[in-house]
């Protein structure tokens, strides 16, 4: 004779009822746990790539400032030699040499001026990259 153990009934549903929900309610608690770890790697992404840009920002603006000040002191001696060179070589009358010279310096300086507001105008601070990323995982989300 073979024995049987007695079995327990659960009331709260049957086997079948339990595994589709349980598996159906993991399944969801799973992927919402993974969209929240994305975006919160993605958000991550975005703060390293802003401290990046910010680092690298810094650096270039550290290098270009005494960039600056030594060009500054170069220009100013350059400026008075070829304001006298002017007044030795061509006999000009020294108003007119350094006319001349600022002239030369001022249409250079416009040109750089220019040619800096284009670049700048072309530039984008903001991490593009992890934006779009970004953008294309919310889109994602909502469909």
């Amino acid at each position: 004779m073979l024995e049987t153990q007695p079995r327990i009934q659960d009331t709260s549903g049957t086997p079948a009822d339990l595994n589709k929900n349980g598996s159906v309610t993991s399944l969801v608690a799973g992927i919402l746990d993974d969209a929240h770890k994305l975006l919160r790697q993605q958000f991550e992404m975005l703060k390293a790539e802003v401290h990046e840009d910010i680092q690298k920002s810094k650096r270039a603006a550290e290098y270009g400032g005494l960039g600056v000040v030594l060009l500054t002191v170069g220009l100013l001696g350059l400026v008075t030699a070829i304001a006298y060179f002017l007044h030795d070589e061509f006999q000009i009358s020294m108003w007119a040499s350094w006319a001349i010279t600022g002239g030369i310096f001022v249409v250079l300086g416009i040109a750089l001026a220019t040619a800096s507001y284009l670049i700048l105008e072309r530039f984008s601070p903001l991490p593009t990259k992890t934006l779009h990323a970004l953008q294309e995982n919310l889109q994602w989300k909502t469909k």
